[in-house]
């Protein structure tokens, strides 16, 4: 892929900005219509003054107009630290046509950073694959939020080819570098430990280590329904590569795909059943039903630890 422009750059992360932004206030505006309109979502630049803290920060025009007092909110001040863990293993990169589960993926996170910076929260990211590959720390400012873009822009443009997962040593990683209690949210489609019951036990062991250091966790287990759990293709033989090891099969859709999806039923209800145990917030994402649930699962999760 040619290399982009300065002025290309600057567009293409203008674009994913202006993405976030619109996905986030669709969807303030729909909660602020639904059952769902008491989240906190306050985007609010001031705070109520507090009896005894210092008063060089009082809004002194805000108090003549409202009576009251009120601090200015500076980008320093942060409620809770999220990092958003983005699988960047070759699986992800599925379907190829139209929007993939990585493409889903990357457009999710860049509205959840969207949010957090609005609510004043501290996020930083993580890309990882059979490793950690790259991670930032926690902040909570525009020159730490348009960074961040810019390493997703390079993830989106920069698909990776024969590359697999290992999520188990991954969390371990994250778990021995985060300190402080946080928010942990994961984009994957699970799928390195669909039919091997020991990276099964590992993966459930590195989540035991986030939950010992009290962090919270949200799995978001990004699908393709349509392909991956209906098994949607024509009615012919089909030539299937697996994207991470390069392995090819040539078989008839028809003639696999109730024990395609027995076998898959029984692993995601294991998954189901394994979160559930160790208060795991699983989430179904289906790539095909936007963004709006994964945006009502992080306020979900983040009323009830505030």
């Amino acid at each position: 892929m040619p290399k982009l422009s300065n002025d290309q750059h600057i567009r293409q992360l203008a674009n994913l900005e202006l993405l976030a932004r619109q996905v986030v206030e669709g969807f303030i505006t729909g909660l602020h219509q639904s059952p769902f309109h008491g989240f906190s979502v306050e985007f609010a630049e001031h705070r109520l003054y507090n009896n005894g803290e210092s008063v060089k920060n009082i809004d002194w025009k805000l108090l003549a107009r409202t009576d009251k007092l009120f601090v200015k909110q500076f980008e320093e001040e942060t409620n809770l630290r999220c990092y958003l863990l983005l699988d960047t293993s070759s699986s992800m990169n599925f379907p190829a046509n139209g929007t993939s589960k990585l493409q889903f993926s990357i457009y999710a996170i860049a509205s959840l950073m969207y949010l957090f910076k609005k609510q004043r929260d501290a996020f930083g990211l993580c890309l990882f694959s059979d490793k950690v590959d790259w991670m930032s720390p926690a902040r909570s400012t525009s020159k730490h939020l348009f960074h961040l873009y810019a390493e997703l822009e390079r993830v989106y443009d920069n698909p990776r080819g024969n590359t697999t997962t290992s999520i188990a040593r991954v969390l371990h990683h994250v778990a021995a570098g985060i300190h402080q209690r946080s928010m942990v949210i994961v984009f994957s489609d699970m799928l390195e430990n669909s039919l091997d019951a020991k990276k099964t036990r590992q993966l459930f062991a590195a989540i035991q280590h986030l939950k010992f250091k009290k962090h919270e966790v949200i799995i978001f287990n990004v699908t393709s329904h349509k392909k991956e759990l209906e098994f949607d293709f024509d009615n012919r033989p089909h030539h299937f590569v697996d994207i991470e090891t390069g392995a090819e099969v040539r078989v008839h859709p028809n003639k696999i795909r109730e024990s395609y999806q027995s076998a898959l039923r029984a692993y995601r209800h294991q998954l189901e059943l394994k979160c559930a145990q160790y208060h795991i917030h699983l989430v179904d994402a289906d790539i095909d039903q936007g963004y709006n649930s994964i945006l009502k699962e992080y306020l979900i999760k983040r009323n009830n630890m505030i």
